[in-house]
């Protein structure tokens, strides 16, 4: 699969879903809140500035971010759900 995102966004596969809580309840499909961290697998060239100039973003592939619950637009390529983001609905990077 390759895709590549336009100016500063960011294409995300979301982590899988718990099937589980904390405290050990199995939770029915239904009743699943969908993670909202992943792991960056394409980064945009940038954002265009006002003046022209280009912002590169300042994510990589690889990169295990968090974000927003309704955050960016959920695509399917090739049987695998992808969600696009814009750099600014990124919230931060988890360090390793």
């Amino acid at each position: 699969m390759k895709i590549r995102p336009l100016y500063d966004r960011v294409v995300v596969r979301r982590k899988e879903e718990e099937t589980k809580t904390a405290g050990g309840i199995v939770l029915p499909g239904s009743a699943k809140e969908k993670p909202n961290q992943g792991e960056v697998i394409a980064v945009g060239h940038g954002k265009l500035l006002d003046s022209g100039e280009l912002r590169p973003v300042s994510l990589k592939a690889g990169d295990q971010i968090i974000f927003g619950q309704y955050s960016g637009n959920t695509i399917k390529i090739d049987g695998e759900e992808l969600i696009i983001l814009s750099e600014t609905e990124i919230f931060g990077v988890i360090e390793k």
